[in-house]
């Protein structure tokens, strides 16, 4: 372990906890612009206002110096898919309860961890395939009886799949790209690539609405800030947990702006999801 990393492990987390805290607070402030504008014109304005944020952090690390990059494929597919995960979570959040979809949004390492094998050619062992299909039976549980699972609650689970996707591709560009670089072809990938459907989608917003997108892009490109920063003081394995505060998030957000209270299912698959997820990091942390 290097020096680096075990320095400042508390410090580690609470920025992790503060970060994922921004990500539910960004969610939540989609769920309040509604599900009358498209996702996509959420995602572009969320996006370009952070470009613009991220501008001034690229700059301090090197300048357009650290924009040369050798993998400009890899950040596109990067970018393209974490705009099709992150449009399929605003589609849900803007119609299900905040809790929901930051339960579903958990299985993540199982589907990194089972995409991996293909992909990255990693080896899983049986106790971590046991896990991923345990976590699995987790998100069925929070989907709630069959029969009654909601449309955008499988648009939850699309966009959790993908999002898998984009944190492999984070994993490959991680050996030789630092982190303001990745982030920031990320945003304007995406911004780019989601500017292109607006004459389908765009509706105009009134002023508090577009507030509403400044806000959640604020809120984004804050929270990506500190993830690559609470990375780069602690180690992945003990950060990376503190992921499933957002489902305490989400519970108290919809307590006390909509007085929503999370069903059987949703908790019951909560405990699920998050036991297999908190398994899979102690295997690869070699624990």
């Amino acid at each position: 372990m290097s020096k680096r990393h075990s320095d400042r492990p508390a410090v580690a987390m609470v920025i992790m906890t503060l970060a994922v805290a921004m990500l539910v607070g960004m969610n939540t402030v989609v769920k309040l612009i509604g599900p009358e504008y498209h996702a996509f014109q959420v995602a572009f304005l969320r996006n370009l206002v952070a470009t613009f944020m991220l501008v001034p952090f690229v700059m301090r690390d090197g300048g357009l110096g650290a924009l040369r990059t050798r993998r400009p494929g890899l950040h596109l597919v990067r970018s393209l898919s974490g705009l099709t995960g992150v449009c399929c979570f605003f589609f849900a959040v803007q119609r299900l309860p905040v809790a929901d979809v930051m339960v579903i949004s958990q299985a993540v390492p199982l589907f990194v961890t089972a995409l991996a094998v293909p992909v990255l050619k990693e080896q899983v062992g049986w106790r971590r395939w046991s896990a991923v299909a345990l976590g699995f039976c987790g998100v069925l549980l929070a989907l709630g009886p069959v029969g009654q699972v909601s449309a955008p609650a499988l648009v939850a689970v699309a966009g959790t799949a993908i999002w898998a996707i984009t944190i492999l591709t984070v994993r490959v560009l991680g050996a030789t790209e630092n982190p303001a670089t990745t982030t920031f072809y990320y945003m304007v990938f995406g911004t780019f690539a989601a500017g292109l459907v607006q004459p389908w989608v765009w509706r105009t917003p009134p002023g508090e609405t577009l507030a509403l997108f400044c806000a959640a892009g604020f809120l984004g490109a804050i929270a990506q800030l500190l993830i690559a920063h609470a990375l780069k003081i602690g180690e992945a394995s003990i950060v990376s947990p503190f992921n499933y505060t957002a489902i305490i998030w989400g519970i108290a957000i919809d307590v006390a702006i909509w007085s929503l209270y999370p069903s059987v299912w949703t908790l019951a698959g909560a405990a699920v999801i998050t036991a297999a997820g908190l398994y899979i990091f102690r295997r690869e942390a070699g624990g």
